[in-house]
């Protein structure tokens, strides 16, 4: 396998996936410059997720009308000049408009990069490149932290963004030299209603979800903007069915293994988006840690998903993606109910020994998940592929938090007092029993699913005769 080509993206992504979650841990320092309230300032930071939300639709019909690899260094580009923005913003309102310029590059970075791999890699390759690629979106959320919070600590929260300035320039570079030129494939002209409705329904569910969650705003704004996203994904469900070229065909659910494996990874990743909100509470205020100690100790779930790397390709050609995925989603589901068990008396090297463990289980799920999802797509269909995947990716992410969130609210306001340790444990328990579920969709799934990506296809009567 060419191994630059899925390193150059993963490069990329978790440039995208540190900046999202680093810039957590600096918020009071950021919203102290800027002078406004951190709850403001995180109501802010929801404008990168909007601008996801919001432009991820369109990122697959501009890969087949421009070229993948065009539009995948401009949306480096573009992330660049958010960054440098960011850095230099003086207000609420051009930090607000900054990340949400930074939000637009993102937005094709990820399913453009996705696309990218998908039609440069060979299936039976499949398997490895995404190991490679998922490691960003598992190992960028726990690296943050600590990162954040050193770099908050001992310089200043605008190296934050500049340092995205020298490794965005350097994967345009790699990008320009490594990744090869692919064929426009001339796509009908935009479907600009099924856009507007799209993106109105992403953005809603998200910025709604994000302000449910992060309550800066009164809750029935929040609830009010995810009723409006919730409508228009309907009513873009219908003008679907009746447009003959939609922005995003949902025709790809046709089949069989995206189909289980989106499905299965949507539930999955509502308690994934879950766990980095629970965790480092849980550390801070119900064990007394300090943000650069919590950090400390959840980047350890990041080992684990870097061991899967090595791994990855020899596991499940030894016994297929469907029982590898399930056998995942339930060690997964355990390691986090074992979150519930944890006090401010537990072992830190027990804590991160699970934390391991779970990163290692999260890591196979995602990788088999999405390297089942494009195991059986032809070029035609990939743009669709990834762009339906990474919005309920968003999707997905946001309500994980919100999830947990409304948990942590509600058992607090049951027992009249603030946030207890008893309420993390609680989180923790439902959250595992949601990732438990994600086992559901893969049950109906054949056996030989997948199998020219997985490298374990069933034994043919002269497979058998060779041996």
């Amino acid at each position: 396998m060419n191994r630059i080509v899925p390193l150059i993206l993963a490069v990329a992504l978790f440039m995208e996936q540190m900046d999202s979650t680093v810039i957590s841990t600096a918020l009071p320092a950021i919203a102290a410059d800027l002078g406004v309230g951190p709850i403001t300032l995180k109501l802010a930071l929801t404008s990168y997720m909007v601008a996801l939300a919001v432009f991820i639709p369109i990122s697959g019909w501009m890969a087949d009308r421009f070229g993948a690899k065009k539009i995948f260094r401009i949306a480096i580009l573009v992330f660049i000049i958010g960054s440098i923005f960011c850095a230099v913003s003086g207000s609420l309102l051009q930090f607000v408009l900054s990340r949400f310029l930074q939000g637009m590059g993102g937005a094709m970075m990820t399913p453009v990069g996705r696309l990218v791999l998908l039609r440069t890699t060979k299936r039976s390759e499949l398997v490895s490149a995404m190991a490679l690629l998922t490691i960003p979106a598992l190992a960028g959320p726990l690296t943050g932290p600590p990162v954040g919070g050193f770099i908050t600590t001992y310089f200043s929260w605008h190296w934050i963004f500049i340092i995205n300035v020298p490794i965005g320039l350097l994967g345009i570079v790699l990008s320009g030299i490594y990744l090869p030129n692919l064929d426009h494939l001339r796509p009908p002209p935009i479907d600009w209603t099924g856009f507007f409705l799209v993106a109105v329904a992403a953005a809603g569910t998200v910025f709604g979800l994000s302000v449910v969650s992060l309550p800066a705003l009164p809750p029935f704004v929040g609830i009010a903007t995810t009723a409006v996203g919730i409508l228009c994904g309907a009513l873009y469900f219908r003008h679907a069915r009746r447009h003959p070229s939609p922005i995003l065909s949902f025709s790809v659910f046709e089949n069989e293994a995206f189909r289980a494996a989106t499905s299965s990874g949507t539930i999955f990743r509502i308690a994934t988006g879950a766990i980095p909100f629970l965790m480092p509470l849980m550390l801070q205020l119900a064990f007394g840690l300090n943000p650069f100690r919590s950090g400390m100790i959840t980047f350890a779930g990041a080992l684990g998903a870097l061991t899967v790397k090595f791994i990855a390709r020899r596991v499940f050609a030894a016994t297929g993606f469907k029982a590898t995925l399930i056998t995942a989603s339930i060690l997964a589901a355990c390691t986090t109910a074992a979150n519930g068990f944890f006090t401010p008396d537990t072992s830190h090297a027990l804590i991160i020994a699970f934390l391991v463990m779970s990163g290692l289980c999260r890591s196979f799920f995602f990788t088999g998940s999405n390297a089942l999802s494009y195991s059986e797509i032809d070029d035609a269909q990939a743009s669709h592929a990834t762009s339906i995947a990474s919005v309920l990716q968003q999707v997905s992410l946001a309500l994980g938090v919100a999830f947990a969130a409304f948990i942590l609210e509600a058992s607090s306001v049951l027992h009249g007092t603030h946030l207890q340790l008893a309420d993390f444990h609680l989180a923790f328990f439902i959250v595992a029993g949601v990732s438990l579920l994600a086992v559901v969709p893969l049950l109906g799934l054949s056996r030989d699913a997948g199998a020219a990506a997985s490298g374990h296809p069933p034994k043919t009567v002269e497979a058998e005769a060779a041996e």
